[in-house]
């Protein structure tokens, strides 16, 4: 099939190539960031900034999007609307579920549980988005994530907090860190990472710019669903991504490109990075027809879900278990850590190679259960 072909795209095997690729990251960034010498793209900026780890997570949204652009048409042509509106919330649920599931592993103490967290933005943005997809004519949906950023910016930057006052966009001091004290309570907030209790990197007021990260997926995927198969629409798909860039990075100088404020210049700088490394994998893999180096991505991208979920819970069982007795017994992952990596690798290549071969064995997981085709959805 040559590079010129005229058929819109009916299923991308891109989009789960992208997917995969996302989850890989994830993998590393979790299982390095646990060790304290750690190469620094595997590293969340401390505040303001942007590192290669801040880009996993806004492409799981972006991804999202692109998703929802095409299984929505799929389920509108087969199902009765109210059947779709209960595969949205349902799907939205679970998500939720999962996230307080693996908030509470393994103490459960509901009183100072963790309410959000990354699998519930996922859940609350994927819901709103949806819903706006569904009720809102496309030239509303644009002018609703046009408004949610601005809406956002303003807000943050001139509704004063109470003992902080205007524009002050600290961990605690900043709108939404205030709002999410009233609202969800401090003893169910983030408690790492310099938070205190008095904010989350996955507030809840700060779910509504992640929203737009899911539309601008969404717009991605609906406007892919209708172009021909051609370098063209990968060209485009670039060019679009630089314009993200550079307006995000110009915003940044009056909003700060931040990752836990999710700010509206993060927004737009991160929707730049995934359109570019979605053009990237289209282009190869959709025009190109060169599928077979993003295999193993594809495999573990098809169970993405349960991968995550999964990587994470082993996370825990490390950091929560330990070798040996007494207060001072270091923790399975820093046994393994400081015994079997770090005499002979070092401490940073240590930590990446320890990040490398989790990302190995959640990969060997995952070709088991594509080679049997169980494929776990929500």
């Amino acid at each position: 099939m040559s590079h010129e072909q005229q058929q819109p795209a009916k299923r991308l095997i891109s989009l789960d190539v992208f997917r995969g690729i996302a989850i890989a990251g994830m993998i590393l960034v979790n299982m390095a960031g646990l060790a304290e010498q750690v190469y620094p793209p595997l590293l969340h900026a401390d505040w303001n900034g942007c590192t290669l780890a801040d880009l996993v997570f806004p492409f799981f949204l972006f991804i999202v999007g692109v998703a929802i652009a095409f299984s929505l048409s799929n389920i509108k042509e087969n199902q009765t609307i109210p059947t779709v509106y209960w595969r949205i919330v349902r799907r939205s649920l679970i998500l939720f579920a999962l996230g307080l599931f693996l908030n509470g592993f393994w103490n459960y103490d509901w009183d100072t549980i963790r309410v959000m967290g990354v699998l519930q933005r996922i859940s609350l943005a994927y819901l709103a988005a949806a819903l706006i997809v569904l009720k809102v004519p496309r030239k509303g949906q644009w002018a609703i994530a046009i408004l949610l950023l601005i809406g956002y910016w303003l807000a943050m930057s001139f509704i004063p907090v109470p003992s902080y006052g205007m524009g002050n966009l600290s961990r605690e001091g900043n709108l939404g860190a205030y709002i999410d004290r009233l609202v969800i309570g401090t003893a169910h907030l983030y408690k790492g990472d310099n938070f205190n209790s008095q904010g989350d990197p996955e507030g809840l007021f700060s779910t509504i710019p992640a929203v737009v990260s899911v539309l601008f997926g969404y717009f991605t995927g609906d406007w892919l669903r209708q172009q021909p198969i051609k370098s063209r629409t990968s060209l485009n798909l670039v060019l679009l991504s630089l314009s993200c860039m550079g307006m995000g990075q110009l915003w940044g100088f009056g909003f700060p490109i931040n990752k836990k404020l999710w700010t509206s210049s993060y927004v737009v700088l991160t929707t730049g990075w995934a359109l570019l490394l979605f053009a990237a994998c289209y282009e190869l893999i959709e025009v190109r027809k060169q599928r077979r180096w993003g295999k193993p991505f594809e495999i573990i991208g098809l169970n993405a879900i349960f991968l995550f979920v999964a990587s994470v819970l082993l996370i825990k069982i490390l950091v929560k278990t330990h070798i040996g007795t007494g207060e001072n017994a270091p923790t399975t992952y820093t046994w393994i850590y400081e015994h079997l990596f770090v005499p002979w690798a070092g401490a940073m290549n240590g930590s990446l190679l320890f990040a490398l071969l989790t990302l190995a064995f959640w990969w060997v997981v995952g070709y088991g259960m594509y080679r049997r085709c169980w494929f776990i959805k929500v």
